[in-house]
């Protein structure tokens, strides 16, 4: 497993919509375990293969240690609970800041595994709030457009001092 080099905010790549994954093979498992590598030493409890510049509908969440790792190729949200939760979200593309941002508090969702076998899960809570994050992610939406712009303003403003 490699250790892969983490794209910073503000690089545009951060706001392209990823790609399909048609082919499941060794590459995708090897990018798959990559990315778990990459989000452990970042660290981080999920991230997508957009992080690292591929533009490829992955992701991979890690909420309870290693042998929770959970890997999602072509994630898509079919469902969204009317009720709404906050949580304080982040980002391994920008380090040292955090804001709450409300989302839905479930959500239902189909993928694929590493293998092409399509999935549909429900999650809520925790999991729920990081597979909307990181589906943001794969379609281009930086964590921080979900906040309002003064909150985005103040962040970006932080994030740039710690740069200093």
């Amino acid at each position: 497993m490699a250790i892969l080099p983490i794209l910073r905010y503000p690089d545009a790549r951060l706001r392209t919509p990823c790609h399909r994954i048609e082919a499941f093979d060794q590459r995708l498992a090897t990018l798959a375990d990559d990315l778990a590598a990459t989000m452990r030493a970042a660290p981080g409890i999920g991230i997508t293969a957009a992080h690292v510049g591929i533009a490829e509908r992955l992701t991979v969440i890690e909420l309870d240690g290693p042998s929770s790792l959970r890997v999602y190729v072509n994630p898509k949200i079919e469902w969204f609970s009317p009720e709404l939760q906050r949580h304080t979200e982040g980002s391994v593309s920008m380090p040292g800041v955090t804001d709450e941002v409300e989302r839905p508090a479930r959500i239902r969702l189909t993928y694929q595994d590493l293998k092409g076998t399509s999935c549909t899960e429900e999650a809520d809570g925790l999991l729920a709030v990081c597979l909307q994050h990181e589906i943001d992610q794969l379609d281009g939406i930086f964590w921080i457009d979900r906040l309002s712009r003064l909150k985005r303003e103040r962040i970006v403003k932080k994030f740039r001092k710690m740069g200093e």
